[in-house]
């Protein structure tokens, strides 16, 4: 296992400080404030240490309130709303300064038999020969801002392979649609809870970048307020976060300063494990002062 996947494992197992209360701390990205992915996988792994081992999470909604300071621990507060015959219901609330800054739902459910269906994935070139998105930029590292390149080009706990390159420095319109190969980057414990929300984390990747696609920009544009309003994340079934899950991606519409993608989530022989759904703050500032 690596350092960096060694640091996100131990960012997202939390420290239990009262009953239903816990507390993580944060990572700083190179963005301007906490990446979502990193409430989203911190405030399932919270749920989680509440429920019973056997019942795993096969859905969460999640509104993110406020951003989050990346120089700050976030604290989580779980509701045990209900334990019930077949599932069981957790609400957690993610605060920082005394302020809510997300909130979330999450459903679990024990393994039942019943009907079966899926989608086919989509005919893409596997991972093997693709670069990482980080060997890609690492190519334009001279066009990086200085304050920011250390954390765009560091090692990453969750390598990404992507099917066809976006260049982000020079972006031209596209069709709204990604895909995207990802993995853990070493070995993880065999806990199944732990793999879901690893999954919740890298689930926030890509997503509003997708959107950008048809606009002919990109998340460097100075002038763009990005930031994820509402995250869904639907897991199908077992799955394993050190091997290689293809992410597809697309955007069917943007608008009003909002835009809205949903992904599917397949293993490499083809079996569909999750469905995400998000929508996000697109708001074009007033170009600057020449």
């Amino acid at each position: 296992m690596s350092r960096v996947l060694e640091d996100l494992l131990a960012l997202l197992k939390l420290e239990p400080i009262e009953e239903n209360l816990f507390r993580g701390p944060s990572q700083d990205l190179g963005f301007r404030q906490l990446f979502g992915g990193q409430v989203l996988g911190q405030s399932l792994s919270a749920a989680s240490q509440t429920v019973s081992p056997e019942r795993h999470v096969h859905s969460l909604h999640g509104y993110f309130l406020r951003p989050g300071d990346a120089s700050m621990p976030v604290v989580y507060t779980v509701d045990r709303v209900r334990d019930g015959g077949s599932f069981t219901t957790r609400r957690v609330v993610a605060i920082q300064k005394g302020q809510p800054i997300f909130t979330m739902m999450a459903s679990f459910q024990a393994v039942e038999p019943g009907l079966s269906h899926q989608v086919k994935m989509p005919e893409v070139p596997g991972p093997e020969n693709l670069p990482t998105d980080v060997a890609q930029l690492r190519r334009q590292a001279h066009l990086i801002p200085e304050r920011m390149r250390d954390k765009f080009l560091c090692d990453k706990p969750i390598e990404m392979r992507p099917v066809a390159y976006v260049d982000p420095f020079s972006p031209q319109p596209r069709e709204p649609n990604k895909s995207v190969w990802f993995r853990a980057d070493g070995a993880l414990p065999d806990d199944p809870q732990v793999h879901r929300y690893l999954l919740a984390y890298a689930s926030d990747f890509n997503l509003l970048g997708t959107v950008l696609h048809p606009h002919g920009t990109s998340l460097l544009n100075p002038r763009l307020q990005l930031a994820s309003l509402d995250h869904a994340l639907w897991i199908h079934g077992e799955l394993r976060m050190s091997d290689w899950l293809l992410y597809t991606m697309e955007s069917p519409w943007a608008d009003n300063a909002r835009g809205l993608s949903m992904g599917r989530i397949f293993t490499q022989d083809g079996r569909l494990v999750a469905s995400v759904c998000q929508e996000g703050l697109m708001r074009l500032r007033e170009a600057p002062p020449a």
